[in-house]
């Protein structure tokens, strides 16, 4: 979700941000004191951030926050997740209570310059769209005309789907649920004909349906959401970090490199490969991190591709393609920026 309803964050997060700005400036130092990664993230969306059974966290926000924390320890299981809600997720991150957020966040001009934030490297491209019962015999979200929408109020999907519903000459009736559980199950309960949210959690919604069968998620896709790991301004060396972490995921999936193979590609004669892997030494006190920060990442957590298929791709209840979120090779916007 996008929370967008900022006027009443914004001075209590600019008062936030001010007294945080002593530890803003060593945010790599406090992590490293503390033993471990504080990370935002959603808590209960599966495929991107919630604990299984056994109270093991997983999702692709999840694996984000512990590819950061196999860069700085040497160890992805150096994380103290923190559940947040759309409203408290800011200002969570805006007091230090977090030291990033890995939470299905979009990056919007006003997060970026209004609250205080600073956005990394995209972790999943996505966009708005509509969950609704096979029953309704919808096929099209130009066919709501008069239908009851549940939404998340105060979030870009809020406005997102009135400024829809307006465009195409049609009413909806809103039903406002705070708590995104507590929204899904008024769905499932049929007070509402249609759920509307990002496609991916659309998709994590519906494979913990009763009977996820009996939705179909419709194909308009209204808007652009841009998912990011999101840091305090002012933090350049912690952003540094925290994006190439991010870009390690994309980059060793460009170069063929996986959690099974990066051992036997520290022997690769490619010098591209032997700097990014740490073999030629440079990338890692460039950031103030070991030489084999890389390495720890792939090896730990995996390439992007191998993160995005256990979590979320077509194997799995949620059944996504790789779409948007392929390599720039293959026709979708991933794209890492050169390690050297």
């Amino acid at each position: 979700m996008k929370f967008t309803g900022l006027k009443w964050i914004v001075v209590v997060g600019l008062v936030l941000a001010m007294a945080a700005t002593g530890s803003m400036a060593g945010t790599l130092e406090d992590v490293r004191a503390n033993g471990y990664l504080k990370a935002g993230v959603n808590g209960d969306l599966f495929g991107f951030g919630k604990p299984d059974e056994k109270g093991v966290w997983k999702g692709l926000d999840v694996d984000t926050a512990r590819a950061i924390a196999a860069a700085v320890f040497g160890d992805a299981n150096k994380v103290k997740y923190t559940p947040l809600t759309a409203k408290t997720r800011f200002t969570a991150l805006q007091s230090g209570e977090i030291d990033v957020l890995t939470r299905n966040c979009t990056q919007t001009l006003g997060r970026d310059t209004a609250l205080g934030l600073d956005f990394c490297q995209v972790n999943y491209y996505d966009g708005q769209g509509f969950l609704v019962p096979k029953k309704l015999g919808i096929k099209s979200a130009k066919e709501l005309d008069g239908a009851a929408v549940c939404v998340l109020p105060g979030t870009t999907t809020e406005m997102n789907v009135a400024d829809y519903f307006r465009a195409n000459d049609m009413k909806m009736k809103a039903v406002v649920i705070e708590n995104t559980a507590e929204l899904a199950k008024a769905f499932f309960a049929g007070r509402c004909d249609c759920l509307t949210s990002d496609a991916s959690q659309l998709a994590g919604t519906r494979a913990v349906a009763p009977k996820p069968d009996d939705y179909i998620i419709l194909p308009e896709i209204i808007s652009k959401e841009p998912l990011a790991p999101a840091v305090r301004h002012g933090d350049n060396k912690w952003k540094d970090i925290v994006n190439y972490a991010v870009l390690t995921l994309i980059n060793a999936e460009e170069f063929g490199i996986t959690s099974k193979n990066v051992d036997e590609m520290l022997k690769s004669k490619n010098p591209k490969i032997q700097r990014f892997l740490g073999v030629t030494p440079g990338n890692g006190k460039a950031l103030g991190l070991d030489e084999k920060f890389a390495y720890n990442i792939i090896k730990q957590v995996g390439n992007y591709g191998e993160i995005f298929e256990r979590n979320v791709g077509v194997k799995t209840s949620l059944g996504i393609e790789r779409g948007l979120n392929a390599l720039w090779t293959d026709g979708g916007l991933l794209y890492s920026a050169p390690f050297k």
